[in-house]
């Protein structure tokens, strides 16, 4: 049998603050070795080649993210998500809503598959239209990266467990 394919997309915008944390869990990610069928890249901000990216045979999809819920800075979360049926599939092309791109990439044929997000509660983004710009991660977000690499490879597993 072959390996499961697992696409692992960093997303996010480095120059916003922990904004960067999925493009800096990409570049931790992508030093370390990984099993076979497993490809990891770092998407910034760029939504129409991760929705390209999607129109290949994957069996599992892994967003890296920030993601709000209101609780402390640096919680992570694993959600295993779905595309909104009725998301507006307009993209941004200085900003990504990961939500949007699966939709809009399913509805241009991508293979449905199932999809996870591993997010982190962000401490400090500028606010939207702010000029500010901020290359760092906040210390608590910053911390849970080495944390948010071990989730993301135990999902990898978890996947290739599954499939077997």
């Amino acid at each position: 049998m072959t390996a499961p394919r697992i696409l692992i997309a960093g997303i996010g915008n480095l120059f916003l603050g922990d904004d960067g944390f999925g493009v800096e869990t990409a570049r931790r990610l992508a030093a370390r070795p990984q099993p076979e069928g497993v490809r990891i890249e770092d998407f910034g901000i760029r939504g129409l080649d991760l929705v390209y990216a999607l129109m290949e045979p994957f069996d599992a999809v892994i967003f890296v993210d920030t993601v709000s819920r209101r609780e402390k800075p640096g919680t992570l979360y694993l959600i295993e998500a779905d595309a909104d049926e009725n998301a507006t599939v307009l993209l941004d092309a200085h900003g990504m809503d990961p939500v949007k791109v699966l939709a809009l990439a399913r509805s241009m044929g991508a293979p449905t598959t199932r999809t996870f997000v591993v997010g982190c509660e962000p401490g400090f983004m500028p606010p939207p239209g702010s000029d500010e710009v901020v290359m760092e991660l906040t210390t608590p977000v910053h911390a849970a990266v080495d944390e948010a690499v071990i989730m993301v490879e135990s999902l990898v597993e978890e996947i290739r467990e599954t499939r077997d």
